[in-house]
């Protein structure tokens, strides 16, 4: 059994609690947090709620820690402390700092030999495979990703970081004629602003600056400046009442041409519909922390991305079952 500790409480980490129970190689070994141990309550019997200040004395008593912060502040600073002393899983999202990250990561993990998984989920993860299939099937064409509509999980913390945020659900919305363009097989050269809008439902504090905070959103690096976006400021009751769940997908889509004069056009697309980001998401990281353990039983360590996980890691499945059942 891949004993399982999870870091944080929020929806990844509820997500991956469901998913551990799934999974029939694996155990919950215990919940760290950085609230009070006391005002949590787990769906899991018997499983210890244990304060982040004693996580160290945990050490050989879990396999892996799925750590399920967030990108904007927590990921950078605790997935390359905590792989000084565990072997870890992170989601970390920010695609133009993936390789600073994933340095400072690969520094503590190989230091102690551990090794950590990092941007694992959806994207960057499976549509990250997606893409490099593609383009290695595909060399003469484009690479496309659309995403939503669906809520950012990453998009919708880095928000409710802001001061006067009290909450957010960010949505990201693919503009129609571009993805129209692409699946019509015209190989457009799109700008980020052109393929997709991003939609901020915010709930201020009383008497918060909104007019800051507007202006904090949109000109936020690596998440908004780039796009066009719509602030629209509501009530904790509309928030509730309209905006509760946490749907998201997208498509991963590469338009090429094969033949002596490219006279054939070929596309690929891979499409995910998703009720729950966090709980879809949480179980790519389950699946990961299998395929960590094993490349650690073969004496892998350091940090390691989707792309360096062979699939056959990531199942429950012999090698025989996998050529019976799905080759």
């Amino acid at each position: 059994m891949i004993r399982i500790g999870i870091v944080g409480y929020g929806n990844l980490a509820k997500g991956a609690e469901c998913a551990i129970a799934q999974n029939d190689d694996m155990v919950l070994s215990a919940v760290f947090t950085r609230r009070n141990p006391e005002s949590l309550t787990i769906r899991t019997p018997d499983v210890p709620v244990v304060a982040m200040d004693d996580i160290l004395s945990w050490q050989g008593k879990v396999d892996v820690l799925l750590l399920c912060g967030g990108s904007a502040t927590d990921l950078p600073e605790m997935t390359p402390e905590l792989a000084k002393h565990f072997n870890v899983i992170d989601s970390f999202d920010t695609h133009a700092a993936i390789g600073e990250h994933f340095e400072r990561v690969n520094a503590a993990a190989v230091e102690n030999g551990n090794i950590a998984v990092i941007s694992g989920g959806w994207d960057p993860g499976l549509f990250s495979v997606n893409r490099l299939y593609a383009s290695a099937i595909l060399p003469q064409g484009k690479d496309y990703t659309f995403w939503g509509r669906g809520v950012s999980q990453g998009h919708s913390d880095a928000v409710r970081r802001i001061p006067g945020v009290v909450d957010c659900r960010q949505y990201t919305i693919p503009v129609p004629e571009a993805l129209d363009r692409v699946r019509n097989g015209e190989n457009p050269d799109l700008t980020t602003r052109e393929k997709h809008t991003r939609h901020c439902f915010v709930v201020a504090e009383d008497g918060a600056d909104k007019a800051a905070i507007t202006e904090a959103i949109v000109n936020m690096p690596n998440y908004f400046t780039d796009y066009d976006t719509t602030v629209e400021f509501i009530t904790k009751e509309e928030m509730a009442r309209d905006h509760s769940g946490l749907p998201h997908g997208g498509s991963v889509i590469r338009s090429g041409v094969t033949g002596w004069d490219g006279e054939c056009k070929q596309t690929i697309e891979y499409k995910l519909t998703l009720d729950s980001n966090p709980q879809f998401t949480s179980s790519v990281l389950i699946a990961l922390a299998r395929a960590a353990m094993r490349m650690k039983e073969r004496g892998i360590t350091g940090c390691q991305t989707i792309f360096d996980i062979a699939p056959a890691d990531l199942s429950t499945m012999s090698r025989d079952e996998m050529r019976r059942k799905l080759l």
